[in-house]
């Protein structure tokens, strides 16, 4: 349903807007394809006047009929040449709407905060970006094609009516059914179109789920149920394009009958025509030629089905391209601040759920702050929202004194630095994937940071080193942790926020990561998500969240006298050696 303004208008849809845009985008090559397929066309009506023409004056041997052959021959290779170059039109222009969709949708994936984003999975973000843009892709060829498709058909009417009016009257009589017949595959295209892009995306979806849980999937002894599961959506993937092709196929049947019998009713009246000396035996040939000329009017079904496609798709990969963008300002950060960070009455939602209510919190600079809570507290999305990965729905954060929103991207993502649980390294060797940032580090930033990772061992025993390929490295899950944390440290500005960066660590390698922080990092402030009771413990301050609220700040052997703080450990830890010599240790 298209929206509406204050005043009742009608607005756009999203997928107008979207196909507007890459019309606009390929306006020329667009106008190039009208061009080129409405000369043809009327290359293709101008010819069975000629033809005709040709063969009166050729029964009558007329010495004129040589040069009217010689135009007969240059409208059939004008024809042809034209038909060649709306091809090449349609192409590129298809090609270039294809690339500009995807890098604008792209962009707006990378530029949006990652909650924004969240609802949409991998595969249906694939399938979006492949498929679906590829059919919105072609909307500017096939719109303009099927304008200037019209052309023929209605010139050829045109001249069938300044041959003989009898005849054209008799075509003219069957053109309601003809609408009627376009119309109803219209309307039956649509609905079909957009059922099977959506189990197309259902099945991306389900497929690209289980490539990432392959390994699960093998040891729990599950394979074929999951097939099963994953081959659900086939029947009705089946059932949409068979209708597709139903739709399509009553279409061509209908005006397959149809079109043939107007023809064939105009014949016979420019038969008719000729035997009463109405008309001459070339018009009947001319009238012959318009009628099924006019009869094309049915072949514009085929891109009248690419449209149908293609506004299905473009309102497919509007929901990628209305994500809301982070924008920046241009301020910059006071040189040479400690890297304060203030969170001033925050509030973060979601489908109506506060995720953080009213907090209020000062990062003193050059501390480290450890957040803890129970799962669902909200530890995650304060992370997210100190380091500006989303915005809150209120209040301000800022940092020495200046709100994360004025900042410069450049400035905010070469002084804000994070890890994460799950790093993801981007790049052809792990030193590219180490040193990609804001800025560039150096090789040997990358490997003082690796080595305070406690990276650089293993990396050296690779087969290539740092040279290896990311996805060609046999590693832990602790070792991607700690190469997450050496990408975060080879870029470290005034604030460096951990996400449960060292959750995959044993206690003595997290213990040595920490040392080598507190040594060989640059100083700054440290926000870190923490599990373990030891990360608490070793922190200057503590923020305790439960259900998205600050319930306490303090230092960790204050929180810790309080029985409920204990429990936060006892559940996430469980009970064990570990966690009681530590609790010991604290009740000392």
């Amino acid at each position: 349903m298209r929206n509406q303004d204050r005043t009742g208008k009608h607005l756009s849809s999203p997928a107008d807007t979207v196909l507007l845009a890459v019309a606009r985008r390929n306006k020329g090559r667009a106008a190039g394809v009208f061009t080129a397929s409405a000369l043809s066309a009327c290359a293709a009506v101008a010819l069975p006047a000629v033809v005709g023409r040709t063969l009166d004056l050729l029964l009558a041997k007329d010495p004129e009929a040589r040069g009217w052959l010689v135009l007969c021959a240059a409208l059939v290779a004008a024809e042809m040449l034209l038909e060649a170059l709306e091809a090449l039109f349609t192409g590129t222009a298809q090609a270039r709407s294809t690339a500009w969709l995807r890098t604008r949708a792209v962009s707006r994936l990378l530029g949006c905060a990652p909650r924004d984003a969240a609802h949409l999975t991998p595969g249906d973000t694939a399938t979006r970006l492949s498929a679906n843009a590829t059919e919105a892709g072609a909307a500017p060829g096939a719109a303009a094609a099927l304008l200037a498709a019209l052309i023929a058909p209605v010139g050829a009417l045109v001249a069938l009516a300044l041959v003989d009016l009898w005849c054209a009257l008799a075509f003219a009589a069957g053109l309601p059914l003809l609408l009627l017949v376009l119309r109803a595959f219209a309307v039956g295209s649509s609905d079909s179109v957009a059922r099977y892009q959506q189990v197309q995306s259902t099945l991306a979806s389900l497929l690209t789920e289980a490539l990432a849980g392959a390994r699960s999937i093998a040891a729990a002894g599950t394979v074929e149920r999951d097939r099963a599961r994953i081959l659900a959506p086939l029947p009705e993937l089946g059932v949409q394009g068979r209708r597709m092709w139903s739709v399509h196929g009553r279409a061509v049947a209908r005006s397959g009958v149809l079109l043939p019998l107007l023809t064939t009713v105009v014949v016979l009246v420019g038969g008719l025509g000729v035997v009463s000396g109405r008309v001459s035996v070339g018009e009947l040939l001319a009238a012959s030629r318009y009628a099924a000329l006019a009869a094309g009017i049915g072949a514009v079904a085929g891109l009248l089905g690419t449209l149908v496609r293609s506004r299905t798709a473009a309102r497919r990969m509007s929901g990628i391209l209305t994500l809301p963008a982070l924008a920046h300002g241009g301020r910059a950060l006071p040189p040479g601040g400690p890297g304060t960070l203030r969170l001033e009455g925050v509030d973060v939602v979601q489908d109506g759920k506060f995720l953080l209510k009213d907090v209020s919190l000062t990062l003193p600079g050059g501390t480290t702050t450890a957040v803890v809570g129970r799962s669902g507290a909200g530890k995650s999305t304060l992370a997210a929202v100190a380091g500006r990965l989303c915005d809150p729905d209120a209040g301000s954060v800022l940092l020495d004194g200046v709100p994360l929103r004025e900042l410069g991207v450049r400035q905010l993502r070469d002084e804000v630095t994070y890890a994460f649980e799950r790093p993801s390294l981007f790049g052809d060797t792990l030193a590219a994937a180490l040193a990609s940032g804001a800025r560039t580090a150096s090789p040997a930033e990358v490997r003082a940071a690796a080595r305070a990772a406690g990276a650089d061992d293993f990396v050296r025993l690779l087969p290539r080193g740092y040279e290896t390929a990311p996805g060609d490295a046999p590693l832990s899950g602790g070792e991607f942790q700690r190469l997450g944390l050496a990408r975060a440290f080879a870029h470290a500005g005034r604030l460096l926020i951990l996400d449960d960066a060292t959750s995959s660590l044993d206690t003595a390698t997290e213990r040595r990561v920490e040392e080598a922080l507190a040594r060989d990092v640059g100083p700054g402030t440290r926000l870190c998500v923490a599990h373990r009771l030891s990360s608490a413990a070793r922190a200057d301050q503590v923020v305790w969240l439960d259900g998205g609220r600050v319930r306490a700040v303090g230092p960790h052997r204050e929180l810790w006298r309080q029985d409920a703080y204990r429990e936060v450990f006892a559940v996430d830890d469980g009970p064990g050696p570990q966690t009681s010599a530590a609790a010991q240790g604290e009740r000392r």
